[in-house]
């Protein structure tokens, strides 16, 4: 018995766990449920606690350039504090609040290339932490899911969606990271902005819509920046192909750099997470990594469903199966 403990301790026939989702997608503020499956190992084992933790592939802009990481948005503790005795199979259940400001992963069961993932953490006395990782599925909420249909049906174009590290200032945004979905602009707009960007900060009150555009310069004026910001109830009802088309408007016409509601303040990942500043002229953040260029067909005619089919390409299932396969490898 002595023997089998000190392999334990090594890693060397301790229990194993196997997390499993309850089957499709969750939205922002929404409860996630599942299994955490354990099967005993060679000996008896004290579980000292189960943790659940929330992942993101994020990218961060520094003075170097840009990177990639993983960073932790919530963590639970879903059970613990048991023995499980040598070869015992055991299931927890959990079911856990995710936070409003979730990035959503998908729309219309079409994926935006973003990599979200739900780790697992198996703590046991005398042995080595075991850990699971699988992936997270979150679909919009309504009024998401709403304002992206009105974009398809006024024309603009899916391009890309990617987590910013950083904070928007003169907003409640609470994660340490934002999501952006970029898009080609519809027909009418393409002689004024390169390309919208659209972030959604949720809250239990409602939704906050921030629409950046990349505006294209004329003979005597270089593009620039323009910002606003909009905030809808959860359970709007508006003819919504009319209010985004004046937001867009507005933004399109705004010929401030900086936009009337709050400028983005990108805080350095390395100096903690800073609030306010102003995205000037010429910091503006492709935010774009290796590959991603790639992973989405731009020019596709709208966002609703039928539309969004066929646009994502085959890369961002192979870097989504990359990402969980080297975070697997790693917890070893």
């Amino acid at each position: 018995m002595v023997f089998k403990r000190l392999l334990g301790s090594l890693g060397v026939g301790g229990p194993t766990v196997d997390t499993v989702l309850d089957p499709g997608p969750v939205r922002p503020g929404d409860t996630l449920t599942g299994q955490v499956h354990l099967k005993g190992g060679s000996a008896d084992f004290d579980i000292e606690h189960i943790t659940l933790e929330l992942v993101a592939r994020v990218e961060a802009e520094h003075a170097e350039g840009e990177s990639e990481g993983t960073v932790a948005f919530d963590r639970f503790t879903v059970g613990g504090g048991f023995r499980l005795a040598e070869g015992e199979q055991r299931s927890v259940p959990f079911s856990v609040t995710l936070p409003w400001e979730t990035p959503i992963t998908e729309l219309h069961g079409q994926p935006l290339g973003i990599v979200l993932g739900v780790r697992t953490e198996l703590s046991v006395a005398g042995a080595k932490d075991k850990g699971d990782l699988d992936p997270l599925t979150v679909g919009p909420l309504p009024a998401q899911e709403a304002i992206l249909e009105a974009l398809g049906r006024l024309g603009f174009g899916f391009k890309s969606a990617d987590l910013e590290y950083g904070r928007i200032g003169g907003t409640g945004q609470q994660l340490p990271f934002y999501q952006e979905i970029e898009l080609t602009p519809a027909p009418q707009y393409a002689h004024q902005v390169n390309e919208i960007e659209v972030t959604f900060l949720a809250n239990p009150g409602g939704v906050d819509v921030v629409l950046e555009a990349d505006k294209r310069g004329g003979f005597f004026s270089g593009g620039h920046d323009a910002l606003t910001r909009f905030t809808v109830g959860h359970h709007d009802s508006r003819d919504w192909n009319s209010e985004v088309e004046g937001w867009i408007r507005q933004l399109v016409e705004h010929r401030a750099s900086h936009g009337s509601h709050g400028t983005y303040g990108h805080g350095d990942p390395y100096a903690g997470h800073g609030h306010g500043g102003h995205h000037g002229h010429g910091d503006h953040h492709h935010r774009s990594g290796p590959g991603m260029g790639t992973v989405v067909a731009a020019g596709a005619a709208g966002l609703a469903v039928g539309v969004v089919g066929g646009m994502v390409a085959a890369e961002v299932v192979d870097e989504v199966g990359d990402f969980f396969e080297g975070d697997e490898e790693d917890e070893g």
